[in-house]
């Protein structure tokens, strides 16, 4: 039976900062490739925290993968015309419960499911909000987890 090793990912809308956390991220999302059996990584489509991380576990899959991994895109709620932008996810999936709940409670609720689903919570959270708060869920849980520093 396949060993799969899933991770998340939270971290605000806007970044400053964008190469210190990229070379973060880089070594974390190449390590697990590298020593897990498959890894399963989860990531939202809200900002530029998440664009972030799919471009570096993208060039990371490219460079270390030998099919070990997957890029999977986890949506609040169902959304018209899939375009262009989702092409290069692995899958997508809309969160059932994030779906059911009212469209302003949706991507907390996502953000949750995918704390649930995970074995590591990767965040970047400098303050109060929709990271911090799946940060501090992610802690509850009892996962582990990587804070990323500027």
């Amino acid at each position: 039976m396949l060993d799969v090793y899933t991770v998340c990912f939270f971290g605000h809308r806007r970044l400053d900062k964008i190469s210190s956390l990229e070379k973060q991220l880089d070594e974390i999302v190449s390590r697990l490739i590298k020593e897990k059996e498959y890894v399963e990584f989860l990531i939202g489509h809200e900002g530029e925290f998440d664009e972030l991380c799919a471009s570096v576990i993208r060039g990371a899959k490219r460079k270390y993968s030998n099919g070990n991994c997957e890029l999977n895109l986890i949506l609040p709620y169902p959304k018209s015309g899939i375009d262009d932008k989702y092409e290069s996810y692995d899958n997508i999936e809309v969160c059932a419960d994030a779906a059911q709940a009212h469209f302003k409670t949706a991507i907390y609720i996502r953000n949750r499911c995918m704390c649930e689903r995970s074995d590591l919570a990767v965040c970047y959270a400098t303050h109060e909000g929709g990271a911090y708060s799946a940060l501090e869920y992610a802690k509850s849980l009892g996962i582990e987890t990587i804070e990323l520093q500027e």
